[in-house]
């Protein structure tokens, strides 16, 4: 979706859509650490709301790469972005290209350095555990979950060579939520220029503040929360600060003055707490608030499904998913414990598609692996298989054929079963007319029959009695033709 829209400042800005799936929305503030240092050491479990039914959140972080930090935050928006861009109904396969992994992480140069980060990033997100708590009518739900399912590699060839292209899996129940249309819809090209801070501040705001706002009294439009409670539910639980001097020069002060500076708030305050210790943060929403509701949330239109989910299937997604497929088959891992794939494996695995369907490569692989073995052939990359191609296919036309062959038997059977009970359908109304019938129609109908079935040629007595009913049986179809249904409307009736 593509928009113009105005801040204060008159600062013009191109808006695009991002759709934050409502659990995601509560769960974002806590999974991330906005802290780059303290997201290195913090490990275990966070909770925040305990004991409170409807609100409750706890995210379990993986203890080998700790918690989500602000390049992970980034990560996940720009997928999000990816994904938002193919419309409805949501896919849960995104996948890059190099290209779009450089753009995504804001690098101008594509180093080894570079993929290690992207993809710690992607395993803090992949492997933290989260159990979100929340009410829906009158029923209080437990949603168990990680982000993302899987989260397929590819690389040159090695290792340690920089990550060409990748396809994120997104969790189900995320999907179905997004399809049901519980999301809010954000302004990514303000996202993206924000800091992580700042974004993740727009993000909360952004959402309470399109709840208080009737389309009209902007000026009415205002939010407070604790300082201390920002920091953990919102900012992924950052240091809390004593002093009103250190959160405003050393800590949120910046990041608040770029939402200012954009438009997103008109003004913002810290105030002592009056309850207890500590800080409420107090925000007034902007111009650019208003014109992002306007924009995408307060008239969500749905999006139509976008061919570049075709193409990015065609060249990434598919040919990867392959690839994996095909490692978990000769090594008898888990797609968990297959870190990448090598591009050779990929390139091969395009070929391979263009002429076996992405819905017969797993039955293709068991058999091109099958008849390797009978062989004594251990075939270790894809292209060790490709020689089975055409007697797989060839036997994928003779099934065709003999399915074929037998589909059509199947159907000349029950044709004729069905116009042996049409004749019985036939034979039983035609007594019931005949014997309904007056006797000046009646006999000469009978006289016919019998004359039709008179020995010699009737044969048998019993013989004699079948012919004359199946000629009874024409007479009577023939000369009150209104009694019977067609074959055609018999057949719909009975089906």
């Amino acid at each position: 979706m593509e928009a113009t829209t105005r801040t204060d400042n008159q600062r013009h800005l191109a808006a695009e859509a991002v759709y934050l799936e409502s659990t995601l929305l509560r769960v974002f503030g806590v999974l991330f650490c906005h802290d780059p240092k303290r997201a290195r050491t913090r490990t275990g479990k966070v909770e925040i709301n305990r004991g409170v039914a409807e609100k409750g959140i706890t995210v379990r972080l993986d203890p080998e790469y700790a918690q989500p930090g602000p390049f992970a935050h980034k990560v996940a928006m720009a997928i999000l972005r990816k994904q938002s861009r193919f419309g409805s109904p949501a896919q849960n396969r995104i996948s890059f290209s190099q290209r779009e992994l450089m753009k995504m992480t804001g690098r101008k140069t594509w180093g080894g350095r570079d993929s290690e980060e992207l993809e710690l990033a992607l395993k803090q997100i992949r492997y933290t555990h989260v159990v979100a708590h929340f009410k829906q009518q009158d029923k209080f739900i437990e949603h168990d979950f990680s982000i993302f399912n899987e989260v397929l590699i590819e690389r040159r060839n090695l290792p340690n060579d920089p990550i060409t292209a990748c396809t994120v899996v997104i969790a189900d129940p995320i999907i179905q939520s997004l399809n049901d249309r519980h999301f809010a819809c954000l302004n990514y090209s303000l996202i993206q220029d924000l800091s992580s801070i700042a974004a993740a501040l727009y993000i909360r705001l952004f959402y309470h503040f399109s709840i208080l706002y009737d389309g009209k009294h902007l000026d009415r439009v205002g939010f407070k929360k604790r300082y201390d409670d920002i920091c953990a539910e919102w900012l992924g639980g950052i240091t809390v600060q004593r002093y009103r001097s250190d959160i405003l020069r050393d800590q949120l002060g910046t990041h608040l003055d770029l939402l200012v500076a954009v438009g997103f708030l008109k003004s913002y305050s810290l105030a002592p707490a009056e309850t207890r210790e500590g800080f409420v943060l107090s925000f007034q929403a902007g111009q650019q608030f208003a014109a992002d509701y306007k924009t995408f949330y307060a008239s969500r239109a749905k999006a139509e499904f976008s061919i570049e989910l075709n193409t990015d299937n065609q060249t990434i997604g598919e040919p990867l998913e392959v690839a994996y497929l095909f490692a978990e088959k000769i090594t008898g891992k888990k797609r968990a414990g297959i870190s990448y794939v090598p591009t050779r494996e990929v390139e091969t695995a395009k070929e391979i598609l263009t002429v076996v369907p992405m819905e017969r490569i797993d039955a293709f692989l068991d058999f091109a692996l099958v008849q390797a073995r009978r062989t004594n052939f251990e075939p270790q990359t894809l292209a060790g298989i490709r020689q089975y191609i055409n007697p797989f296919l060839a036997t994928g036309k003779r099934q065709a054929a003999e399915t074929a062959r037998k589909n059509s038997q199947l159907a000349k059977e029950q044709e004729e079963r069905l116009q042996a009970d049409y004749g019985a359908y036939l034979r039983t109304t035609a007594a019931q007319v005949f014997d309904r019938l007056p006797d000046r129609e009646r006999i000469p109908v009978e006289n016919a029959a019998r004359s039709k079935a008179r020995p010699p040629l009737g044969g048998t007595k019993a013989f004699s009695q079948l012919l004359f009913e199946v000629e009874r049986t024409r007479l009577v179809v023939d000369r009150y033709p209104e009694e019977f249904q067609t074959f055609e409307k018999w057949k719909e009736a009975t089906q």
